[in-house]
């Protein structure tokens, strides 16, 4: 049997498997799915249709799975999918999709979200992602891979952060920010580029190089953005740092994107 305090309450229909634990005054209910070696700590709340990974621990008042905060929410099927080894610390919400963004948010695997951090519906977020207190996710938000949101942020809904980019604390992000972009402010302007970060994570002295070149082209104000970024793909065919960028330019925005002041 799954270890499961005795002041938890777990309804008929939810999943847990032998090795998760859910620690006192815990509310698991019908139709959750807790994985292997999965830990709720205490007071967690979690609802409706959701998935928790392996090895991920919810700290005490977590909310996951509740309905979310959008008055078009009509008790539609909708649910949560938190990936595997995540930290969710206390007091952090996380709620389900809605039918006018496929039902479904979801969390990546080994994110660090913070007290306080609120993830709306139908947001998707990636692998290795950090969201620092008190960070606001608006609904329809995409956040990617090692991406990191500083304390008290708030994005926009439906607005893109970019992979390996960095919102500083305090930020009102309302546009997307490119990969490896640093932004800051409210309302937000990139900043540059989060260097400490791609030189942390090991990228090639090449790659930044690139990079960093690409950066200035892109921004200066020599013919439009679209021309800019066309030229930017053609004058720099080998970097797959640059490519990355440029794919993310060239995908579905609806929001425009952040610019240098």
């Amino acid at each position: 049997m799954p270890n499961i305090h005795q002041t938890a309450v777990i309804e008929d229909g939810a999943d847990i498997h032998p090795s998760a634990e859910i620690g006192p005054f815990c509310v698991v209910e019908s139709g959750a799915t807790i994985h292997e070696g999965a830990v709720l700590k205490s007071h967690v709340a979690v609802a409706g249709k959701t998935t928790i990974g392996k090895g991920t621990t919810v700290f005490p008042f977590a909310s996951i799975g509740h309905a979310p905060q959008d008055l078009k929410f009509h008790g539609e099927d909708s649910e949560v999918i938190i990936g595997e080894r995540c930290v969710i610390r206390e007091h952090v919400t996380i709620n389900p999709g809605t039918e006018g963004g496929g039902c479904l948010s979801k969390v990546g695997n080994d994110c660090l979200i913070m007290i306080g951090a609120h993830v709306a519906h139908d947001c998707l977020v990636g692998d290795n992602v950090i969201l620092v207190n008190n960070a606001t996710l608006g609904g329809h938000v995409i956040v990617e891979d090692f991406a990191i949101i500083g304390g008290l942020s708030a994005v926009h809904q439906f607005v893109r952060i970019g992979a390996h980019a960095m919102i500083g604390g305090a930020s009102g992000v309302e546009t997307d920010i490119i990969p490896f972009g640093s932004a800051t402010g409210n309302r937000a302007v990139l900043a540059g580029l989060n260097l400490t970060g791609m030189k942390r994570r090991n990228f090639p002295r090449e790659e930044i190089h690139a990079l960093r070149n690409g950066y200035k082209q892109l921004f200066s104000h020599e013919g439009t953005f679209q021309e800019r970024t066309v030229k930017l793909q053609q004058n720099f065919p080998e970097s797959e740092v640059v490519r990355q960028v440029v794919d993310f330019i060239n995908g579905e925005s609806k929001r425009g994107f952040c610019q240098p002041s």
